[in-house]
């Protein structure tokens, strides 16, 4: 991901469930809000709901990717956190391109 960097502060995932906007579909919930940095900045979590370590591991590497093919259309200057639902585990990637695209586009974030 080239203008995208890791977001692993507990503080900054905190204030975007606070102050951030979001929007959810049956796959995932995407929280967004502007940044005072030049590249967007992302986490991805998976609570443990969804089940044991690898589906969890699962979520979050298929979100991660979907979110890099998406990259280019992207608005820069955003945190985002994407939170898998259940889901997400066996959508097809298609499916989960569409809805994030959706989301983030609902945000603000993608153009």
């Amino acid at each position: 991901m080239k203008n995208t960097v890791s977001l692993n502060q507990n503080h900054d995932f905190k204030r975007l469930y606070y102050k951030g906007r979001s929007s959810v579909s049956p796959c995932m919930a995407v929280y967004a809000r502007r940044n005072r940095f030049a590249v967007n900045r992302l986490g991805v979590t998976a609570s443990t709901k969804l089940g044991c370590a690898v589906k969890r591991n699962r979520a979050r590497r298929r979100l991660k990717e979907t979110y890099r093919l998406l990259e280019p259309n992207l608005k820069k200057g955003f945190d985002v956190v994407i939170v898998a639902r259940f889901q997400s585990i066996g959508s097809p990637i298609g499916q989960l391109n569409r809805e994030m695209l959706s989301l983030l586009r609902k945000l603000g974030v993608a153009e």
